[in-house]
């Protein structure tokens, strides 16, 4: 059970820059988000991991979403390459389309949230606007920023997928910490280090979210 921490209700509406059509009108149900979030037994929350390529990201996100399951709480993880997949397959990685990146990502992210869930979400994200931006969305406390702060080095000796050799030898031209800049989190709720043990960081993770123990 996620503990009663929370006391924004999930389904609030944040301000939001105003669409291109003025020929929308907003359409409310009669459920909230807190009447979704008391359906599945826990309160909801967007966990927003971000750091380096290679720091991992994607591993742990998936490892605590898995922990959450096994503690029977709605959640699910969205991932920065899964989503060019579908989603975002038509952004590429020029500062512009990563901040629509991010600003697709969050939308989707305060909807999930508001419907009553944990989505876990991993992202480089790397301008802190783009990420500050994404926390606005969110009623306060709904908004859980990890920095996967795990060291270049480490990162760059991973190269899981090859990408730091190509940003080193200048086949990407925009790639973040070599090529492109990564701005750290300024004040992020919890920070982690993979190049220590998973377990351990998914623990840590744990015991820093709103939920029981199991």
């Amino acid at each position: 059970m996620i503990a009663a921490s929370f006391v924004a209700d999930p389904g609030s509406e944040p301000a939001s820059a105003e669409p291109v059509s003025a020929n929308i009108v907003r359409a409310d149900g009669r459920v909230s988000g807190a009447d979704r979030a008391q359906n599945f037994g826990h309160d909801s929350a967007t966990v927003w991991f971000t750091g380096l390529s290679g720091s991992g990201k994607s591993t742990l996100a998936f490892a605590v979403e898995e922990a959450l399951i096994a503690r029977k709480v709605a959640t699910y993880v969205l991932d920065g390459d899964n989503i060019r997949f579908g989603l975002n397959r038509d952004l590429g990685f020029s500062p512009e389309d990563r901040t629509e990146n991010i600003r697709r990502i969050g939308e989707v992210c305060r909807l999930f949230q508001d419907s009553g869930m944990i989505v876990l979400t991993a992202f480089i994200s790397p301008y802190v606007a783009d990420r500050e931006q994404v926390r606005a969305l969110h009623a306060e406390g709904r908004f859980i920023e990890v920095f996967v702060d795990t060291p270049l080095e480490v990162c760059e000796a991973r190269d899981v997928k090859g990408l730091y050799k190509k940003a080193r030898a200048g086949e990407i031209p925009e790639f973040s910490g070599i090529s492109a800049p990564y701005e750290p989190p300024v004040n992020p709720e919890i920070t982690v280090d993979t190049s220590k043990d998973l377990d351990a960081c998914v623990a840590e993770i744990l015991a820093k979210l709103p939920i029981e123990p199991a």
